[in-house]
């Protein structure tokens, strides 16, 4: 039944009579209180949470780093630190239904080295820390407030257009801010600092510094190894805000080239922290996955599946049958072999599994013209597509020797095998794009006097012609060490000043293959 109010039902009475009283009762309904508080909250949620997102924000110096802080809702609360692209670090430092994020942007190159120089700084750090961390929380707090009740008030004039409507939903945000504001002051952890939950390549963090109880016994040791994690992600920023000119924008094509993997755990978790830092659209791995093939391995690639992304592979010579039937079965994954062809990611691929067996590094007899074999049936491959009015845009081979065939028939070629990253341009244009090992050589990581690093690269593509536009190298260090490189490289074409190719390596003339 419709209801209207009391109040104004007896103003109605007293200035039109109660014929037009009872005709308001029936055509004027009131909403159910319930329903009107229900409307007025999530009003001021929505506005809140806009005006949080919009201009909630403060950027603070914190130490040695610039960093941007903010306040989301969340259900755990908690601070959550993000260190681009290297991962994030998770604090249980208090339960509200707010959660602080700072952002670190970039490490102060001026600061970061006084420290470097200067490593008896680093026992007054924490003294700083904590001052800048509450100048920007105070900060942010107020800027919070501020966002907070604009936003409510502002979407509640929007929704109700009365102005003591939209007041009522700003004065309930800043109570709302207000009371999440004070449950976080009385769940706050101090202690959940010692005990921060790392992801992403931060993950081996606690491997790096030490835990609390070490810090305590070995302070010595900690400065020092405080000073060179410091260093090496002072040279990280310093990189990357030195690269050449050229910006990624949301419709780049993102591709993360991974190779001989050879079974090493540590991977996954350092592909699925490239994938989410770089916002990866697709993975290609050109081969060497496992290490002898079996069947008892297939469990390793179970986390293929999880990475949220399509999985282009094709089989190296330490992969079997085994595993490529595997493989095969998952959804995400796009197996390539005898020169087939996929679309992926806006991209066409095409590629060759290798066609030796040698897990145990034997050398062939007539493996080498197997492998050119194989590399010219790709080329053939390629050829077709090219014919059909279907251009391959990557083609992906796990030897070089195989890769080197299909010069002038595809703008660029992947593979791996050398475990040690490198690229060329062929005589007929094509680029080959040699990938090191992101298994940091797995089993063999420490064969020769340094353990083999770890590697990867970005690759960014137009999304309109397909073309590289550029790539990013990255670098870990192997086994025990903690450098990290990063390094952009800018196709000749696209160097400033330079002239765009005359020609396309598919228009090319290469020996045609037999």
């Amino acid at each position: 039944m419709a209801r209207v109010s009391v109040a104004a039902l007896r103003r109605l009475h007293r200035t039109h009579g109660p014929r037009r009283a009872a005709r308001a009762l029936t055509l004027t309904p009131e909403p159910h209180p319930w329903l009107r508080a229900l409307s007025l909250v999530t009003v001021v949620l929505a506005g809140a949470w806009l005006g949080l997102l919009i201009v909630g924000n403060v950027r603070v110096p914190v130490g040695p780093m610039n960093t941007t802080m903010a306040l989301r809702p969340s259900l755990s609360g908690g601070t959550k630190i993000n260190v681009s692209p290297l991962g994030a670090l998770q604090l249980d430092s208090h339960l509200a239904p707010v959660r602080l994020d700072v952002n670190v942007d970039q490490l102060d190159p001026e600061r970061s080295q006084a420290l470097v120089d200067h490593p008896e700084r680093i026992s007054g750090l924490q003294n700083e820390v904590v001052h800048d961390v509450e100048h920007g929380t105070f900060d942010l707090a107020v800027r919070s407030c501020v966002a907070v009740v604009s936003g409510a008030t502002a979407l509640g004039l929007a929704v109700y257009r009365r102005p003591r409507r939209a007041l009522a939903a700003g004065g309930l945000a800043l109570a709302l801010l207000a009371a999440s504001g004070a449950t976080a002051y009385a769940t706050w952890n101090p202690k959940s600092v010692l005990e921060p939950k790392f992801s992403g390549l931060l993950s081996s963090a606690p491997s790096l510094v030490g835990n609390a109880r070490s810090i305590v016994t070995e302070f010595d040791v900690y400065q020092k190894e405080l000073a060179r994690l410091v260093t090496n992600v002072t040279k990280l920023y310093d990189v990357t805000s030195t690269l050449p000119a050229y910006q990624p924008d949301p419709t780049t094509i993102r591709v993360l080239h991974v190779s001989d993997i050879h079974l090493n755990p540590a991977s996954w978790k350092i592909i699925a922290s490239l994938v989410e830092q770089y916002k990866v659209d697709v993975i290609v791995d050109s081969g060497d996955t496992m290490d002898h093939g079996t069947a008892a391995e297939n469990g390793f690639l179970d986390p293929v599946k999880d990475l949220g992304v399509p999985y282009v592979w094709v089989r190296g010579n330490h992969d079997s049958m085994i595993t490529q039937r595997y493989l095969e079965r998952m959804k995400n994954v796009h197996v390539l072999d005898d020169g087939r062809a996929e679309t992926v990611a806006g991209l066409r691929f095409a590629g060759t599994g290798d066609p030796q067996f040698t897990p145990d590094r034997s050398t062939v007899p007539g493996g080498g013209a197997a492998e050119q074999m194989a590399g010219t049936r790709l080329a053939s491959a390629l050829r077709e597509q090219q014919a059909r009015g279907t251009p391959v845009d990557v083609a992906v081979a796990h030897e070089p020797s195989a890769a080197r065939e299909t010069d002038g028939t595809v703008p660029l070629v992947l593979c791996g095998h050398l475990h040690h990253e490198d690229t060329e341009v062929m005589k007929y244009g094509t680029r080959l794009r040699m990938e090191g090992s992101t298994g940091g050589s797995g089993l063999r990581a420490v064969e020769h006097e340094y353990p083999a690093p770890i590697e990867a690269s970005i690759l960014y593509f137009d999304r309109d012609n397909h073309r590289l536009q550029a790539w990013d190298a990255i670098k870990l260090g192997g086994l025990g060490q903690t450098t990290a490189e990063v390094s952009r490289h800018l196709p000749e074409e696209n160097l400033p000043g330079a002239t765009p190719p005359p020609s396309s390596p598919s228009n090319a003339s290469p020996p045609a293959g037999p």
